[in-house]
């Protein structure tokens, strides 16, 4: 077991509420990066400027010189011709909200984590995985930016390879501090009638990870906007023209009618292995929080199933889209709470404390 000091045992409930809010922001950062996408917003801002690009336009000119930048790139050119200067200011808003949200993120973890450090509530088993979270975050500003230049020159939206890499590193990040955040307080230790069922547990939240990589693809590809039919898709269950591309991978990631059938077919096997899982967890053998976690995955994933049919036959307004979008986190949030509670134990003894000199 651990050994913290007086000061590090009496942190560790601000540390995970810290840690929790950090999550809570992420989660909003994807919704509002759903809801960019959504609006078609995202290369509203032509440039990247970490530092001074937090400053809004803030007159006349400035906004008409950010207009001047987004007449430059093809999506103006070939779509949005003519925009007035109160249109571009709804497109802007909303990825200036959400850079805006990513340095906020930036500052939230960075600050306190400096403070924890430095003062000693931290154990040193906790910094180096504290600091590799704050630079995967650094590392997801870059790779949103990335994403934005793939639509600045040729394209007239970002490539759906970078759509999908940037909503997985978030979708990692946040998995990540939500079990950093679970983990303050426990035992490392793994129960070893669990061992069988852990695996299970980590196989299906790295298949809802892969889930949602695809659905970055759909995403990518607006790929909801078309066979809005179900369970068929244009009268089939197994539609043709799956594989109409050469060569045969380019299909996987690129075939609009692919990669919506194959993100279907991966919510069935995902229903199936939840339900059979759950069924497991049931056993009363296993703690009543690992039960109680392994039935909260089952029921996500059919609300999220539900709400992904409703966002299709519904042509994907944006409220659904996000409330999907929203519900694929809260789904791999029941799977990490599931799994920590499966490789985890609650501390069964008051911790040694060594006294700080």
């Amino acid at each position: 077991m651990t050994t913290l000091t007086e000061k590090q045992l009496a942190s560790l409930p601000f540390i995970r509420s810290w840690l929790v809010f950090v999550a809570a922001m992420v989660f909003a950062m994807v919704i509002v990066g759903g809801a960019t996408r959504l609006t078609d917003s995202g290369l509203s801002i032509t440039e990247w400027k970490p530092l001074l690009g937090a400053i809004p336009p803030l007159n006349e000119t400035d906004w008409l010189a950010a207009l001047d930048k987004y007449r430059q790139i093809p999506e103006y050119q070939l779509i949005n011709k003519g925009m007035s200067l109160a249109e571009f200011k709804f497109i802007y808003w909303w990825e200036w909200g959400h850079r805006f949200l990513g340095r906020a993120i930036g500052m939230v973890f960075f600050v306190p984590f400096v403070f924890f450090w430095l003062t000693g509530r931290l154990h040193k088993s906790q910094v180096p995985r504290l600091l590799v979270l704050f630079v995967l975050g650094g590392l997801q500003g870059a790779l949103g930016w990335y994403m934005v230049m793939s639509g600045l020159v040729e394209r007239t939206d970002v490539s759906q390879y970078r759509l999908s890499a940037h909503l997985t590193l978030a979708t990692v990040i946040f998995a990540a501090i939500v079990w950093t955040a679970l983990g303050i307080g426990r035992d490392k230790r793994r129960p070893a009638s669990t061992v069988t069922l852990g695996w299970s547990a980590l196989a299906l939240t790295v298949l809802i990870i892969a889930q949602t990589a695809l659905g970055g693809f759909v995403a990518g590809l607006d790929a909801g906007l078309s066979h809005n039919t179900w369970p068929l898709m244009d009268g089939r269950f197994v539609p043709n023209g799956l594989m109409a591309m050469e060569p045969a991978w380019r299909n996987f990631f690129e075939n609009v009618l692919t990669v919506q059938f194959q993100h279907r077919i991966i919510a069935y096997v995902i229903a199936i292995l939840a339900l059979l899982h759950a069924a497991r967890a049931m056993n009363e053998k296993h703690a009543p929080t690992v039960r109680m976690s392994g039935l909260a995955i089952l029921f996500a994933v059919l609300a999220q199933i539900g709400f992904g049919i409703w966002t299709l036959l519904a042509h994907v307004p944006i409220t659904l889209g996000l409330i999907h979008q929203g519900g694929a986190l809260v789904l791999l949030t029941a799977c990490i709470w599931h799994l920590h509670e499966v490789c985890t134990a609650p501390q069964t003894a008051v911790p040694s404390v060594a006294q700080a000199t």
